[in-house]
């Protein structure tokens, strides 16, 4: 499932004492990550909240598909969680006791077994367009001169790249993101995407080039860029209800939609699909789509008092139904 699962029914009274009970008897916490720099990040960052609620945890380092194949884009790997799966099968066999993922990178069905118990804060949800100098063009639209050579492996960046401006010229890109500014610089592309919050976590020096960003409602990010996912076995109430103490359930409310988007148009990172939705300061819920079908890009727009069906309605409107 999609949607984050409760850890029983109890008072907020009782949580703080089964809670307090749970941390006296807890050993150090198994984190598993992948080892690149922004994963440690993530995977740091966690160590530094779970920290905050009196917890010690070290890092389990797991190299997965999309570590390991770098000569191929996502299209061409096979199945779904490229990014993901051998962290969930140590997850599995009991090896770690939390997988930390970017939670755009986690598939909408989890493995038999697993659950998405906690998520993080929202870093700027954006894609970021970083540009050669030479290659930036003020007047034109995205900034960039005709015909630029534009790198990117991901469908919906594509998708909608191609949709403002059909004359760029598209080039797969792989590496983590320190990898692709060096190609950038080294002059093998005029522009790369990257997402602002990868770029702002790492706090890379791109002063030497232009950064336009691309409004998330615009430029539809992928679902729940931005947001750390949380994931542990399904039987492990103790890990489970140590993570609900650093939860953001205002957060979950949003990538709920975004995720439940995806999974009703049965995708994955291969898939051309954008979604991205907000709350405003009234609690209302502002949702935006766009997917390429058949060639076509499609844009959907729904705003809601509620995020009841609020993804199937946005589903419906890329669909044409």
């Amino acid at each position: 499932m999609f949607r984050l699962e409760h850890v029983g029914n109890f008072a907020k009274s009782d949580s703080s004492s089964r809670l307090s009970g749970i941390c006296d008897l807890c050993t150090m916490i198994k984190i598993g990550t992948r080892g690149s720099k922004l994963a440690l990040w993530q995977a740091e960052f966690t160590q530094a909240e779970l920290a905050k609620i009196g917890v010690e945890s070290e890092l389990v380092i797991i190299k997965t598909q999309g570590d390991l194949v770098q000569h191929l884009s996502f299209d061409k790997l096979e199945g779904k969680g490229f990014f993901t799966k051998e962290i969930e099968d140590a997850l599995l066999r009991g090896d770690i006791d939390l997988a930390v993922h970017s939670m755009k990178d986690l598939p909408t069905s989890q493995p038999e077994g697993l659950v998405i118990t906690a998520v993080s804060y929202r870093d700027n949800p954006s894609d970021l367009l970083l540009i050669r100098p030479e290659a930036w063009a003020d007047q034109a639209l995205l900034k960039l001169k005709p015909n630029a050579v534009v790198g990117t492996s991901a469908n919906r960046r594509k998708a909608q790249l191609t949709a403002f401006r059909p004359d760029v010229q598209l080039k797969d890109i792989r590496g983590n993101v320190p990898t692709r500014l060096e190609k950038l610089r080294a002059g093998d592309f005029d522009a790369i995407f990257l997402a602002a919050a990868g770029v702002g976590r790492l706090g890379l020096d791109t002063s030497d080039l232009k950064v336009l960003e691309l409004p998330a409602r615009e430029f539809v990010p992928a679902p729940a860029q931005g947001v750390l996912a949380w994931q542990t076995n399904r039987n492990d109430t103790a890990t489970r209800l140590l993570l609900k103490k650093i939860h953001h359930p205002e957060i979950s409310s949003c990538t709920n939609v975004e995720r439940r988007v995806l999974q009703l148009m049965d995708g994955g990172c291969q898939l051309p699909l954008g979604a991205y939705c907000e709350r405003d300061a009234a609690g209302n819920y502002h949702a935006f789509a766009a997917c390429e079908i058949d060639g076509t890009l499609r844009r959907a727009r729904i705003s809601s008092s509620t995020s009841f069906g609020l993804a199937e309605k946005l589903v419906e409107e890329i669909r044409g139904v």
